[in-house]
């Protein structure tokens, strides 16, 4: 039995790893600063069944980048372990506010390292972004491949985060493990994620918004539950590494108008489609190679794009009930 420190655990992905982690007796301290990104009641319901466990089980309402209250937190707890969920995310709303994104990312991260250090935390796992790849060429994306051409705020903010990564792994010793996720989508998908809005728009007979003229914009849809195999599996792991950035993607490209079919399918309706330029801050493909996370961490993805519409499509009309 592990203590492991979850910050942004209400959230759409660090929600699901506190079910597997309570699931197997670990200890689980959750922070989350509970903002208005998008509405915090559905942060609260991520969590309800979390707070029933009383003995294995506590949630801290905090700002990561608030040094005072996690310092707080560290001096109360004995953490094995650090997975670091919790960050600003989106491409588009990190062009109109930049500072907040580098506040709570970039200094965020910092503060954790910083007290990690101070405590004598040797384990971090944190998640990065298939966006550092920004404008690369090199199909499918591979770990060694430059992330010096970011494409926005919040993709910067992530390749800044790897940066700071190395460097406490070199100053200190930490084992550190960044994990590039790859378009995660599935149940408890945050309400601004285009899977959630087309869905929505669908079955509400709104138009929506198709980057592209053909089938060229692409995605690396991969299933939640995959994605948190992947980082359990490099929590278990991360003490085996000095500091290691793995891609977690499901290394299958979907083009935005067959996954949109796969909605029209699950949903029984038909979209309204309209084409759009792709907007500034975004890329046109997103590609894993994963084959480093094979070796290593011995995880592959597991669920098909239709396998995990279905599920996604399941859980939206409950909660839409």
């Amino acid at each position: 039995m592990a203590t492991i420190l979850v910050t942004g655990g209400a959230g759409f992905i660090g929600s699901h790893c506190v079910d597997v982690l309570l699931k197997r007796a670990d200890k689980v301290v959750c922070v989350d600063n509970f903002n208005d990104f998008y509405n915090p009641r559905i942060k609260r319901e991520n969590v309800k069944s979390h707070t029933l466990q009383t003995t294995n089980y506590k949630l801290i309402e905090a700002d990561i980048a608030d040094l005072t209250a996690m310092e707080k937190v560290f001096a109360e707890h004995k953490f094995d372990r650090v997975l670091h969920l919790a960050a600003r995310a989106g491409v588009q709303p990190s062009l109109k506010d930049p500072l907040e994104y580098v506040r709570s990312n970039v200094v965020g991260t910092t503060v954790l390292f910083e007290l990690c250090k101070k405590y004598g935390v040797k384990n971090f796992v944190f998640a990065s972004s298939s966006s550092v790849y920004g404008g690369n060429k090199n199909v499918p994306f591979c770990e060694t491949d430059s992330v010096d051409n970011p494409y926005s705020p919040y993709a910067a903010t992530k390749k800044a985060c790897e940066v700071i990564a190395s460097n406490y792994h070199h100053t200190t010793g930490m084992h550190i493990a960044a994990l590039r996720f790859f378009t995660v989508y599935g149940p408890r998908n945050r309400p601004d994620m285009a899977v959630y809005k087309f869905a929505d728009d669908i079955l509400s007979s709104r138009e929506i918004k198709v980057y592209g003229a053909g089938d060229e914009i692409k995605r690396d849809w991969t299933f939640v539950d995959d994605i948190v195999k992947g980082i359990i599996a490099a929590l278990d792991n991360v003490g085996k590494f000095g500091f290691e950035v793995f891609n977690l993607g499901n290394s299958n490209p979907v083009s935005l108008m067959y996954f949109v079919s796969l909605l029209e399918k699950e949903l029984g309706k038909k979209a309204f489609i309209k084409r759009t330029p792709l907007p500034v801050g975004d890329i046109p493909v997103t590609f894993a190679d994963v084959s480093k996370a094979k070796k290593l961490l011995n995880w592959q993805p597991t669920t098909s794009i239709e396998q995990g519409i279905k599920k996604f499509v399941e859980w939206f009309q409950q909660r839409a009930l």
